[in-house]
């Protein structure tokens, strides 16, 4: 090899190594960035695993409530209806009550 051939070489080899070098910087970042990526993409996973799941809850807790208004409407008629019942029985016992006073006031009248 001419001394000319060897610098020449050298030169290369000098150009090559920086960019050999750069592409191993290159490739810690990929790594690093891959790594993060890995960590991104789990908490990514672990946020629609919880989306999924509070949807879901969500969808229980609309269905529930959705039974608990209805029962409500079955409980507020039925609670009309037990006082009007309840308003009947009072105005009955008052009748009776009247018929029973007038009944003793009659058994006094006539004991006199």
């Amino acid at each position: 090899m001419s001394p000319s051939s060897l610098e020449s070489q050298i030169a290369e080899q000098s150009e090559t190594q920086p960019s050999e070098m750069h592409d191993q910087d290159n490739f810690g970042k990929l790594a690093m960035s891959s790594s993060d990526f890995s960590a991104l993409e789990e908490r990514i996973a672990r946020t629609i695993t919880l989306v999924k799941s509070e949807r879901q809850a969500r969808a229980l807790a609309e269905q529930r409530a959705e039974t608990l208004d209805g029962q409500l409407g079955e409980q507020l008629a039925l609670v009309k209806s037990l006082q009007e019942e309840v308003r009947a029985l009072n105005a009955e016992r008052d009748q009776v009550r009247q018929r029973v006073e007038r009944l003793l006031s009659q058994l006094d009248a006539l004991e006199v």
